[in-house]
């Protein structure tokens, strides 16, 4: 297994970016030994006021990827919810799933196959891989979210669980680039999903999974049940736990399991 950590320009962002790569070396001479074939490639989504070193002190994200031979690509998120902002010129959805896309495909050897590529992370990672993976179906094949914070309904309505989170209004409206453009939009995974539902495209294969204790699994449920109204397929735990590294290590470890059946 090789770590790797990454620093290039982004043309999408104006400013040098960084992330990791989890690079299974076993996996590498089997690729290499078999020519044309390359890695399935999990890009790996922190969580708010974590980086790109957050997956590897946090969990056993190492292990798992070498044992599944498995590449996972893991970008810093800057607090930025992975969304574009035109109004601030910053595109980080279209990083995330465009540029890093193409980026680390033309440095390593990953597949460049829908099914094989996968997007997924936790908390404000989570919802950043749902509403990017369903914006760019075409790109990504699964959508794993570990205690997805969709909370857009909290925070315009500033509810008591906007309250509890104490994120002042002022900033949340600059992460989504205007509260008032927000419903309705590609940040509203309601949204996405009638958007997709409508275009009659194949959804990308859905695992959620939310600790039982967890303080944002209201939402988490509302959605849930929005997906089976909608008869769309997700595989959905409430496993014990709360919204923290406990929870999201055995987690990780579950939705990589989850991806080697699909």
């Amino acid at each position: 297994m090789a770590l790797i950590e990454v620093n290039f320009v982004s043309k999408l962002l104006l400013r040098t970016v960084t992330f990791n790569a989890v690079i299974p070396l076993d996996g590498l001479a089997k690729t290499e030994a078999l020519g044309d074939k390359k890695f399935k490639t999990l890009y790996l989504l922190h969580g708010s006021f974590g980086n790109h070193t957050d997956f590897i002190s946090g969990t056993r994200i190492q292990r798992w990827a070498d044992e599944h031979h498995l590449a996972v690509i893991m970008p810093a998120g800057e607090n930025q919810f992975y969304i574009d902002k035109p109004k601030f010129s910053e595109y980080y959805g279209a990083f995330v799933a465009k540029e890093l896309v193409d980026f680390t495909r033309s440095l390593l050897p990953l597949s460049d196959k829908k099914e094989d590529t996968y997007i997924a992370g936790l908390s404000m990672g989570g919802y950043g891989a749902i509403v990017n993976g369903l914006k760019y179906h075409d790109t990504f094949g699964a959508i794993g979210a570990l205690s997805p914070s969709l909370i857009l309904d909290d925070i315009i309505n500033q509810t008591q669980l906007f309250e509890d989170i104490g994120i002042a209004l002022p900033l949340c409206d600059y992460y989504l680039d205007g509260l008032e453009s927000v419903k309705g939009s590609d940040k509203d995974y309601y949204y996405l999903v009638d958007q997709l539902k409508q275009s009659g495209a194949e959804f990308p294969k859905l695992y959620m999974a939310i600790g039982q204790d967890d303080f944002i699994i209201e939402p988490v449920q509302k959605f849930k049940s929005y997906l089976d109204e909608n008869q769309i397929e997700v595989t959905y735990i409430e496993g014990a736990g709360q919204h923290d590294w406990d929870f999201w290590d055995t987690y990780v470890h579950h939705l990589i399991e989850w991806l080697d059946l699909i």
